[in-house]
């Protein structure tokens, strides 16, 4: 039972969608600079030949509501009715107690509709509503003619609930963080970039290139450091007291909200101390017994916290294979990404170009720009048989074959440029799978080198990083064998 008068529910709903009167979304909104992925969103919103409901996922602050916006100025651009559409903030208390369909035949009532064909519908942070996959799949079946779209920052509820309950009524669309080619777009720095070539194995791609590394590295390192949340790159104020805005919004409300309440965690203090304990060690290597004894937490419990941390998009853990990019059969040890470097640097202090965690942080950034590809069989590979132990920092396996297409060593440094035979781990993994070529990042250095009969091809981790966030904006056009490296046939 609601105990909240109609006319009041009504009259916030007039609130929210101020286009019913003034045909404008609100200012705050319409100021802001579109994504570069509102492109690949906005087509499944208009999108109808297919009845299925739309869900935006993604961490908190990287744009869902403000892209949820902009979908409806661009609607009213396009001249649909703006009574026929509609904007509800689920987790707003007025709302409690109320299923979506009645939200939706208040909605109706709002503007006096006859009926809801045509009609775009708006629902923002969803997972406050419980059950809602099981209440968004009666909407779609009940109003094949309406358009539903609906977004949620509790990623974990999201993924695992669209997944399990809306099998062929919900499209999934990730939102990632701000990639490096948006942070530059934002900040109006395309001059430093130009469409190029480079050599990669037998061929040449087009690739974006830099008339000058040092001012493209520069933005680089404010990227990792701050460049995650679109909010936060505009705004001074907000970089220059990044750990309260991201801890009071983003970490606190995951981890001392969102997860404990979905999935009953009693022991937050101890979720949160895990949280910083992986921020910390972003990029390095552990097993559950190394975890368990550094942390004191017991391995079934570690188990759990990273699923979650993982549904919520929190982290990425990264599975191992050996130097045949063979999959071990039993998971001894695996290595653990935040998603988006710009939360270690809230949580702890910004770093420098010359510190000794810039490794693992390029390798966190890279990481961060894959997001949008979902699911891949993304791996690394680490093996030790007696004398023989190595290492390959990401290597791509072909799920059919069982194979390798690709192996990249991140190294922030020019020194194997200048001295590729150094490469003994890389160079052992590529003859191992009858790789001819592999790609390196660099500080700033580029070009091809050879040694052994292998091909290396040296890239700025800057380019390398800009590039991928570019190509995964195009997936359509991806040349294939060449996945999500940023070699796009354009």
């Amino acid at each position: 039972m609601n105990l909240i008068p109609t006319d009041k529910i009504q009259e916030r709903l007039r609130y929210e969608n101020p286009w019913w009167v003034n045909k404008q979304i609100p200012e705050r909104f319409s100021s802001m600079a579109n994504r570069l992925y509102f492109n690949l969103f906005y087509p499944l919103v208009v999108e109808k030949k297919v009845n299925r409901a739309l869900v935006l996922m993604g961490p908190r602050r990287v744009g869902k509501t403000v892209m949820l916006f902009h979908s409806i100025q661009q609607l009213l651009a396009e001249k649909v009715n703006p009574k026929n559409i509609f904007f509800v903030g689920i987790d707003n208390p007025i709302y409690v107690n109320l299923g979506l369909e009645e939200i939706l035949i208040l909605c109706k009532q709002s503007v006096s509709l006859e009926h809801l064909n045509g009609c775009y519908v708006f629902f923002d942070e969803i997972q406050y509503l419980k059950d809602w996959e099981r209440h968004l799949k009666v909407l779609v079946d009940s109003f094949p003619e309406t358009k539903f779209i609906v977004s949620g920052s509790a990623a974990a509820a999201l993924k695992w609930h669209s997944t399990e309950s809306g099998a062929g009524r919900f499209t999934d669309f990730m939102l990632p963080p701000l990639t490096f080619n948006e942070f530059i777009h934002l900040k109006g720095l395309t001059h430093l970039i130009y469409p190029g070539k480079i050599s990669f194995g037998e061929n040449n791609f087009p690739y974006f290139l830099s008339h000058d590394i040092k001012a493209l590295n520069k933005e680089f390192l404010l990227y990792l450091n701050f460049g995650g949340y679109p909010e936060i790159v505009l705004n001074e104020n907000i970089q220059s007291d990044l750990g309260r805005y991201v801890k009071n919004d983003i970490v606190d409300k995951v981890l001392l909200r969102d997860l404990p309440s979905l999935y009953g965690i009693k022991d937050v203090q101890e979720l949160n101390r895990f949280f910083m304990y992986i921020a910390y060690n972003t990029g390095n290597e552990f097993s559950y017994e190394k975890m368990s004894n550094e942390s004191g937490i017991q391995k079934a419990t570690l188990k759990k916290y990273l699923e979650y941390l993982e549904a919520a998009f929190l982290i990425r853990v990264l599975k191992k294979v050996d130097d045949s990019a063979k999959r071990l059969q039993r998971i001894s040890s695996f290595k653990v990404y935040l998603t988006n470097p710009s939360l270690r640097t809230a949580l702890f202090s910004p770093i420098i170009d010359t510190d000794y965690e810039m490794g693992n942080m390029v390798e966190t950034v890279l990481i961060s720009q894959w997001m949008r590809l979902g699911e891949f069989d993304l791996t690394y590979a680490r093996w030790k048989d007696g004398r023989n132990e190595g290492e390959v920092d990401f290597v791509l396996v072909d799920a059919k074959k069982f194979k390798p297409k690709w192996a990249v060593e991140v190294k922030w440094s020019n020194r194997f440029y200048e001295n590729p035979r150094e490469l003994k781990s890389l160079m052992h993994f590529c003859k191992t799978n009858q790789l001819k070529h592999a790609l390196l990042t660099s500080i700033d250095a580029t070009g091809i080198k050879e040694a052994d009969g292998l091909v290396f091809s040296f890239l700025p981790a800057s380019l390398f990083c800009y590039n991928i966030g570019d190509s995964t904006l195009k997936t359509r056009n991806q040349n294939e064998g060449h996945e999500y490296l940023g070699l796009t046939q354009l």
